[in-house]
């Protein structure tokens, strides 16, 4: 069966046309993206505005035409932080509801990592044991892990990488005592919620899905995304460790130079790589192997458990 998923997400709204039956991996036929930044579309109290909200209806009505004319069966549609936190999200999910028949299921952050962990675990298999799971998003950071296809804890801290760039990054490139500021918060932050993952057992294989993990990665020396999804690609600590100071004294253009950085993207790197560095350090991890599938896979994978087998 053909379905469309519109993924949409803080930074970017995504449609992705798949080819899938239970049983396969999923075939990307069809990508539309673009970054409308809605978690930047904020009011002074928070609330997604009138062109952030127009910026949205108008994508979506475009990804209705587009999953029809590509032949979609069902167009699955979910959105993440951005909806899931802004006082008036219920209103915008109305708004899209009525103007273009689309039904946007907001999942939480718990079922973000474990959606996520899903097709982690799909995509490695059995033979990987005990997992963990880490996802910088926009808005937050998912991290999940177990030994079976649902993890036994999974768990959203607000450290998304373009949340943390808007509240604690003002300048370009970033001053000083803010990243020293920001390196402390993402670790009191994410040192309240390590115990419980700790607890729960050393990872066989720890894995970084995610855009921002996939850019540090690149710049770190993996393989390009031309190279296919096949190709393994790891993020070790000791490379992060040598680019964060390059990168915090490079202008957003700068790193919108380095390779598999988006101008798009290249503002919120150095949050990101923080927020990675942390990961690494509090978890023990001399390295991330970097996983090609994340949540909108996840969300496929789940909806064909679903159906009932022909």
């Amino acid at each position: 069966m053909r379905l469309g998923v519109l993924d949409v997400g803080s930074n970017t709204v995504h449609l992705l046309v798949v080819d899938a039956h239970r049983g396969a991996a999923p075939l990307p036929a069809y990508s539309h993206k673009t970054e409308l930044r809605l978690a930047e579309h904020l009011d002074k109290d928070g609330k997604i505005d009138q062109s952030g909200a127009d910026g949205l209806i108008a994508f979506t009505k475009e990804a209705v035409t587009l999953a029809e004319d590509k032949g979609c069966e069902s167009l699955l549609a979910f959105a993440t932080s951005a909806l899931r936190e802004a006082p008036n999200g219920e209103k915008v999910l109305d708004r899209v509801r009525s103007e273009t028949g689309v039904d946007l299921e907001v999942l939480s952050g718990d079922e973000e990592a474990r959606l996520t962990f899903l097709a982690v675990r799909r995509w490695f298999g059995w033979s990987s044991g005990r997992l963990a799971v880490f996802d910088i998003g926009g808005g937050s950071l998912e991290i999940a892990a177990g030994s079976d296809e649902q993890p036994t804890i999974a768990v959203s801290v607000q450290l998304g990488a373009g949340r943390l760039t808007r509240e604690a990054l003002t300048a370009d490139p970033p001053d000083k005592d803010q990243v020293r500021a920001l390196r402390r918060r993402i670790r009191l932050e994410l040192a309240a919620v390590a115990g419980p993952v700790l607890r729960a057992g050393k990872p066989q294989r720890s894995v970084a899905t995610s855009k921002t993990f996939r850019s540090l990665a690149r710049i770190s020396g993996a393989a390009p995304s031309a190279d296919g999804p096949y190709v393994p690609r790891t993020l070790n600590r000791d490379d992060l460790n040598d680019w964060i100071p390059k990168l915090t004294k490079m202008t957003a253009a700068e790193r919108a130079a380095l390779p598999g950085v988006s101008a798009g993207r290249s503002s919120q790197l150095v949050a990101g790589a923080l927020v990675a560095d942390a990961v690494m350090d509090l978890f023990d991890l001399p390295a991330l192997e970097v996983c090609p599938w994340a949540l909108r896979e996840g969300v496929i994978l789940s909806r064909l458990d679903q159906l009932q087998p022909r």
